[in-house]
């Protein structure tokens, strides 16, 4: 570009300042938002103690509505996650609209499609739609958690490609039974500052009888004690690789001012689609795109799905 106009020449000049000054925000954001030695721990002590009373109460309310017929269960499980997110203290804001079962047509089930940062993901989007979740199987193992998942009616897959036409089956099979799915297609959770390629073997319960629709969801921690969350502070909520639950879960639970974005997307219909691999390539341009303008704190709406389909992180096959 002909750099003729000034303006534009510092601002080229420039441009290269900005990380600097945008880290040196996060950190001043970051000073600001020390936890209270003493009410920190006492914040979070509080909240362990409601998650506990809540806990098995609710699991023994789903462990009778799951034995009965209707959508009770499904309404009683968003309710459930809906407190577990006000207990922790975590703003849940929505833009877009969620599908709802029957909007999409008599017959058309939904599967939610998210990027996934944090195990705090659950409670967020689990009470703001009634659907069942897919999760890792070795979830199933878990303490108490385990429990929560199987009465929650957790639909568990592996990484085992010898496995992947069951997991699509009884994905399909949920599906059938008028229930709505929570995906994660990357298979694993991020550090929060991109989207992972989202794996295409996810996405094979999509083409089946159901014929269910793709709604894209962009999730996005973007406060902290009420502050713009930055790349130091996103460390908070963050939770993968190697970390431990409780650890992390004890420091999150200490903040307060916290609040979670869910950026609903238009639904996608797979049947536009030639094949899994374009549906997932295509889902995570527009939870991608979505969830880096919630990053970088800019006004945000839904991405219609028409996005240019980028070729510089392809999905997995």
């Amino acid at each position: 570009m002909p750099s003729s106009s000034p303006s534009l020449h510092r601002a080229s000049k420039n441009r290269g300042n900005i990380p600097k000054f945008a880290s040196a925000l996060d950190e001043s954001g970051a000073a600001a938002r020390q936890l209270h030695p003493i009410m920190g721990p006492l914040r979070a002590a509080r909240r362990t103690l409601w998650v506990v009373l809540v806990v098995p109460w609710a699991m023994l309310v789903q462990a009778v509505l799951v034995r009965l017929p209707g959508r009770g269960k499904a309404q009683f499980a968003a309710f459930f996650w809906h407190v577990i997110a006000r207990i922790l203290g975590l703003q849940v804001r929505t833009i877009g609209t969620p599908l709802r079962q029957g909007e999409a047509g008599p017959s058309r089930p939904i599967i939610y499609v998210c990027n996934h940062s944090s195990w705090a993901d659950i409670p967020a989007i689990g009470g703001q739609i009634q659907g069942r979740f897919v999760a890792k199987d070795d979830v199933a193992t878990w303490p108490i958690i385990g429990t929560i998942a199987r009465l929650g009616r957790t639909v568990y897959v592996s990484r085992s490609r010898s496995r992947t036409l069951y997991e699509r089956d009884a994905m399909q099979q949920a599906l059938a039974d008028g229930d709505d799915l929570i995906l994660f297609p990357e298979g694993t959770s991020s550090d929060g500052s991109r989207v992972l390629p989202f794996r295409s073997p996810f996405f094979a319960a999509a083409y089946g009888s159901t014929k269910p629709l793709i709604q894209p969801v962009s999730i996005v921690y973007d406060r902290l004690a009420g502050l713009p969350v930055g790349h130091a502070s996103r460390a908070v909520f963050a939770w993968y690789g190697d970390m431990t639950l409780t650890p992390h879960y004890w420091q999150l639970a200490q903040w307060r001012g916290k609040r979670v974005t869910l950026l609903f997307h238009p639904p996608l219909d797979p049947a536009d689609m030639p094949d899994r691999k374009m549906l997932a390539q295509t889902t995570w341009q527009i939870v991608a795109d979505g969830a880096a303008a919630l990053r970088q704190n800019r006004p945000v709406q839904p991405v219609a799905e028409s996005v240019p389909i980028a070729s510089t992180e392809p999905a997995f096959a």
